[in-house]
């Protein structure tokens, strides 16, 4: 069955076509991931699909009585007082009404008299009768089974949805929308702002969803997990792979390379046919009076080269030239931790752990959202800044470091790029602008200000300022957060070759399995190293349930 049929889609929001004969089948119960670089037309299909917004021309079709129901990146907004409960109940308004009004005449009945009554009872059987049909009787168990499967317990439930963490409105948005049994469950970037184990038991919910599933992630280890088909969308325009995302990477790579070699064959062709014509022009010439036969075979020529379909030169993904730079290394003990509490107003969140980072090693911070990832990294950075000295922490000798927050701010918002990059940059005008344009600010884009730009674009920005210092020692907290997959991909390969030592938190299983060498998982105030990526950290950790299952036996 066709859940939805796209075809030949075009969106025009004035300075380009952001989908441009855009086409696409969606049958029913598939899931499909949606990728390409950020700006590419993701979001803006979303809302053609929703009807929230319409095409310039093309058709969308949408199966007839389909619920479609969207996930959005951002929260809704909603009044103070608004708590998690309300949420969950806001599409049930027309229920409880009627829920109200029964009530009210069950008051009425018994007090009314015999003539009355006839008159209650007609009107209450009405309203029972569309009651029913609104499935009113079963929407409590309904909302207490979704509480147990989205782990929202009565002391969420009555919590204010603006005091949520960023991952737990996800959770509570999402539990909202399955309420109302949807069809069609679009999915917009659903992964921002969640922990590893909140992540897992997303993945493990969606694959057991029976519905259709069209979701835009810059997760690969989500959509690996998730999708069994990826569109991707590049210069308007779909390109179906049939599978998930490690799929993709290779399906696409082939189809580059074959592309690539079928570009050259025409070009080699089409070179070909020129030289012909201005070979047989050129006899044309020198037979004259008698080299009509020589033009005609060379316009005929020209007619059939006139007529060949130019074939697109394949697009290469812009890189961005990350290339650390590091001319003193740090001793061997980066990072030093003994003992160590952390407490945050009046929160525990360490107790005496104790870690070491050494030189080159590859370390990731994990943990569940609120653990104390963050607040060790600020720490730790605190003690850098202001050459504190702490007995319990310890920053290795000849260490210079480079942090990627969270939450990437600068000095003065109204600056703008350039004036941001010529702090850091020692060189001419003209070469620091042909440097800024390797980061992909180009022309009039350098003069953004910094206050305006979007969260990839910071990343980038803060990148480039790194890129000029001397740096030993990266730390980075969330790096992967609001860049699109190229960048990631060129972020990755860049840290590969950085010849200093990696302190990063993450919730990327993707980049975690690219870069870590090391696990520190917080859990329990404490710390529990693990050597590998993350797929070597999941492996002990089901090692060890494993063993603990036997024992119980």
């Amino acid at each position: 069955m066709m859940d939805i049929s796209i075809a030949n889609a075009k969106k025009n929001y004035g300075f380009k076509n952001v989908l441009d004969g855009f086409a696409l089948d969606v049958t029913s119960g598939e899931k499909i991931g949606l990728i390409g670089p950020n700006g590419c037309g993701k979001t803006t299909l979303f809302k053609l699909i929703t009807k929230e917004e319409g095409l310039d021309s093309g058709s969308i079709s949408i199966r007839k009585g389909a619920n479609v129901r969207l996930l959005s990146q951002m929260p809704p907004v909603v009044d103070d007082e608004c708590t998690v409960r309300d949420i969950l109940t806001r599409d049930f308004k027309d229920v409880f009404e009627i829920e109200a009004h029964m009530k009210e005449l069950e008051k009425q009945m018994a007090v009314a008299d015999p003539n009355e009554l006839e008159r209650i009872l007609d009107r209450y059987g009405k309203l029972q009768n569309r009651f029913m049909d609104l499935d009113g009787y079963t929407i409590d168990s309904k909302i207490s089974e979704l509480c147990n499967k989205f782990r929202i317990d009565e002391n969420m439930l009555n919590r204010k949805f603006n005091t949520l963490s960023g991952g737990e409105k996800t959770i509570v948005n999402l539990a909202s929308i399955m309420l109302s049994n949807p069809d069609i469950l679009l999915l917009d970037e659903p992964t921002n702002n969640l922990d590893i184990d909140t992540l897992e038991w997303l993945e493990s919910y969606l694959k057991s969803y029976t519905g259709t599933i069209i979701l835009c992630s810059h997760d690969r280890y989500f959509l690996d997990k998730v999708v069994s088909k990826i569109v991707l969308i590049e210069r308007g325009k779909s390109e179906i792979f049939f599978g998930n995302y490690s799929y993709y990477l290779e399906e696409n790579e082939r189809r580059t390379l074959a592309e690539f070699e079928q570009y050259k064959d025409q070009q080699k062709m089409i070179e070909a046919m020129k030289r012909k014509i201005k070979q047989l022009q050129e006899f044309g010439k020198l037979a004259y009076p008698g080299g009509e036969s020589f033009f005609k075979r060379a316009a005929s020529i020209q007619k059939r080269l006139d007529k060949i379909e130019l074939l697109d030169k394949p697009e290469t993904a812009k890189e961005i030239p990350l290339n650390f730079q590091m001319t003193d290394r740090s001793g061997k003990q980066v990072l030093m931790v003994r003992d160590f509490d952390l407490t945050v107003a009046d929160k525990d969140l360490l107790d005496q752990v104790s870690f070491d980072v050494a030189f080159k090693d590859r370390t990731c911070l994990m943990g569940k959202n609120g653990s104390g990832k963050s607040t060790l990294i600020k720490y730790i950075m605190g003690l850098y800044e202001n050459e504190q000295e702490d007995n319990h922490v310890k920053i290795g000798s000849n260490v210079s470091i480079g942090y990627i927050p969270q939450t990437i701010t600068f000095e003065d918002d109204n600056a703008t790029i350039l004036d941001v990059a010529r702090k850091s940059y020692y060189g001419s005008e003209t070469h620091l602008r042909a440097s800024l344009a390797k980061f992909m600010f180009n022309g009039e884009n350098v003069f953004k200000r910094v206050g305006t730009l979007s969260g990839g674009e910071k990343v980038r920005l803060k990148l480039f300022e790194l890129m000029q210092k001397n740096v030993n020692l990266l730390i980075m907290d969330e790096p992967t957060n609001h860049i699109d997959i190229t960048t990631q991909e060129v972020l990755e390969e860049a840290l590969k070759e950085y010849p200093g030592t990696i302190l990063f938190i993450s919730h990327d299983r993707y980049f975690i399995n690219e870069i870590a060498g090391k696990i520190l998982y917080i859990e329990d105030k404490g710390i529990t190293e693990y050597l590998g990526n993350y797929d070597d950290y999941r492996d002990t950790k089901e090692k060890q349930l494993s063993l603990t299952k036997g024992r119980n036996r």
